[in-house]
């Protein structure tokens, strides 16, 4: 959302402008040149008899176009000559090309504002360009601003009938300014560029056009679709696309006019193909592109995908989807009900710059770490030859980088369920998981300890006496079912939530609940109904062990066919309830009172213990506050 405004051109020979947009009107008067593309109309007649400026425009000809590309090139521009009109001063603006503005983005053209944009300033900077500063802080400090641009929000300075505005009033202010005189209007500019679909490689679907001298671009007709790839293609190494070479696929009649043509040799981008395999799995055996079963099947109810596809593949699939919805090819909207995009897992990387100037990395698992207390890498060293390695940082897993861990050689030394449990632990899906050996490890004990409890449980339990009848619970079991039971309702609720990290943790807050508890009979009770739930909820995390000690502690012989563990909502309902007591905001004792006292009855307990007579001593109490099923404060004077 933002301003479009038209500056004029000095020296046109008609009502010629230029059509700029920014979000950012509030720096208007801050303009002190603008940038166009090197394929902008004016460009491209300034160049005219320009050899330096025409080579300028083929240069930024091969530059990428990518967001990416534009961000990370050295902005470079040559001055056209030419000036445009600023909407406002009327002062006089050169025009400078540039290879970071686009012909096929926007206008093709942008206002530069050196004082509160980055690039600009850099550009300015480098061509000498001046720098207006025309937003201060609203605080009143002071910016260097040649230094670093201001790119905050401020009042405006030095810009004429808008002085001492807000950065937000002036969008307004300036948008009407412009629009009453038929120099610009608010406007929604869109951040659409074109999709180059067209690629020249062989493993790709045929682009289904023909090239007619006589009717141009004409597509083939719909019975003769699909366009099929030709099979005896010549490839090797000096054939950059083996379609174009082959003659014979080239050759077809053109459908409209039936004389000679040329058919399409470029194929489509694999988004084409990978947009909408979702819909195809729904009728895989159809000889229709889709059957009736993407209907029953479609959307997608739960998507999940790696991070690194959270933006390109699901835009594509989404466009993709409304065009096969277009073409009566299936009923339904949106490809996917619900999304999780997983985040990546990184490690760390070390090292060695070579002669040539290349870096030749190392595994994690050929190098010697010194760790500080926090576990950060200090130094290294590559254990063959004893010699340091440079510390790379914490970089997405990658064959480049050589730091990707061996799943298989975990297995083989901590087993599947501990590999799994530490990706589930570590963080939650949707974030990037650090890897740490030693978090490997604190999973396996872990493990081990689940084990241990298990075999407690089968050494003192008659797993068939959990089925007689229920025996009577005392006050710590009650509490132990109490936080079982609590636990589990926050796991399930987590589980839904997707946070498997959280569910985990409560898995170990159940384990250390349940070696506490001692050897009576009532005990094994809770031990025996606590082991049903924790290995239940690590079922899908860590299924081998679940599985093993299932059926070695009797509950059945498959956890699968288990039913869900679910919350007893009797368990969770206290007779009592523990109340911290202050006196003066210091905690001076903790006391129980039923679950149903009201505010009096908690006041006259907390008053009666004798700890916090003492404290009180001779005051008199002015005040007594109490937080419901939590503290008691007293106010003694």
């Amino acid at each position: 959302y933002g301003v479009k405004m038209e500056f004029g051109i000095e020296s046109a020979t008609s009502d010629e402008t230029l059509t700029i947009f920014t979000t950012r009107p509030d720096t208007l008067m801050g303009v002190t040149y603008v940038a166009v593309a090197g394929e902008h109309p004016l460009a491209l007649q300034a160049a005219e008899g320009n050899p330096e400026l025409t080579a300028f425009i083929d240069e930024c000809r091969q530059g990428g176009t990518s967001e990416a590309d534009l961000e990370t090139i050295e902005k470079k521009g040559m001055p056209l000559g030419i000036n445009a009109i600023h909407p406002v001063s009327g002062e006089p603006v050169p025009i400078y090309a540039a290879n970071f503005v686009l012909m096929s983005y926007g206008t093709g053209a942008v206002m530069a504002v050196p004082a509160h944009d980055e690039r600009d300033h850099a550009f300015a900077r480098k061509y000498g360009i001046p720098i207006k500063q025309v937003i201060h802080p609203a605080d009143g400090s002071q910016v260097d601003i040649q230094a670093a641009a201001y790119t905050d929000k401020g009042v405006l300075k030095d810009s004429g009938p808008f002085n001492d505005l807000t950065s937000e009033v002036a969008f307004d202010a300036i948008a009407e300014w412009l629009q009453a005189r038929d120099k610009g209007e608010k406007t929604k500019n869109f951040r659409l560029r074109d999709w180059g679909v067209s690629r020249q490689r062989y493993w790709g679907t045929p682009i289904p056009m023909i090239h007619c001298e006589k009717c141009g671009i004409v597509p083939v007709p719909l019975e003769d679709l699909p366009v099929v790839l030709p099979e005896d293609i010549v490839y090797d190494e000096n054939t950059i696309n083996p379609i174009k070479a082959d003659a014979e696929f080239a050759k077809c009649s053109c459908p409209e006019c039936g004389g000679a043509a040329r058919r399409e040799t470029d194929t489509f981008d694999t988004f084409m193909e990978s947009s909408w395999y979702y819909a195809r799995y729904t009728c895989p055996g159809a000889e229709t592109m889709l059957d009736e079963r993407a209907d029953y099947w479609l959307p997608v109810d739960h998507y999940v995908g790696g991070i690194e596809h959270a933006v390109l593949h699901l835009l594509y699939a989404r466009f993709y989807h409304k065009l096969l919805r277009d073409a009566g090819l299936i009923n339904s909207n949106e490809p996917f009900r619900k999304l999780l995009t997983q985040g990546m897992v990184v490690a760390d990387t070390y090292y060695r710059d070579e002669a040539s100037g290349a870096k030749h990395w190392y595994n994690p698992a050929e190098v010697e770490v010194e760790r500080d207390e926090k576990g950060r890498p200090l130094s290294a060293k590559f254990a063959a030859d004893g010699q340091s390695v440079e510390i790379g940082g914490i970089e997405k897993m990658s064959k480049s980088k050589n730091n990707g861990v061996d799943p298989q050689t975990l297995i083989d030394r901590y087993g599947a369920d501990t590999v799994r449990l530490y990706t589930m632990f570590t963080s939650p899906p949707d974030q990037s998981l650090e890897w740490n050996d030693e978090g490997v490890e604190g999973s396996f004990r872990f493990l081990k300890r689940l084990w241990a409890l298990a075999q407690k449980g089968s050494e003192s339990l008659d797993a068939s006496a959990s089925n007689d009848s229920d025996p009577v619970l005392g006050d710590a079991q009650k509490d132990a079912r109490r936080e079982l039971h609590e636990t589990l309702k926050k796991a399930l609720y987590d589980f839904d939530r997707q946070q498997f990290n959280t569910v985990v943790s409560a898995c170990m807050t159940i384990v250390n609940s349940l070696y506490k508890l001692g050897d009576k009979a009532v005990d094994r009770a809770v031990l025996h109904e606590g082991l049903s739930i924790v290995l239940r909820l690590l079922g899908p995390i860590a299924p081998h062990i679940s599985h093993h000690l299932w059926r070695g502690l009797g509950y059945g012989d498959d956890i699968l066919a288990a039913g869900w563990p679910r919350v007893d909502e009797a368990a969770l309902k206290q007779e009592s309830i523990q109340y911290v007591v202050q006196v003066n905001g210091k905690v001076r004792t903790k006391i129980q009172v039923p679950a149903d006292a009201d505010k009096a009855a908690v006041e006259v307990a907390a008053m009666a213990n004798d700890n916090v007579q003492k404290f009180i001593g001779e005051a008199t109490v002015r005040k007594v506050i109490v937080v419901p099923n939590k503290l008691v404060n007293i106010v003694a004077k």
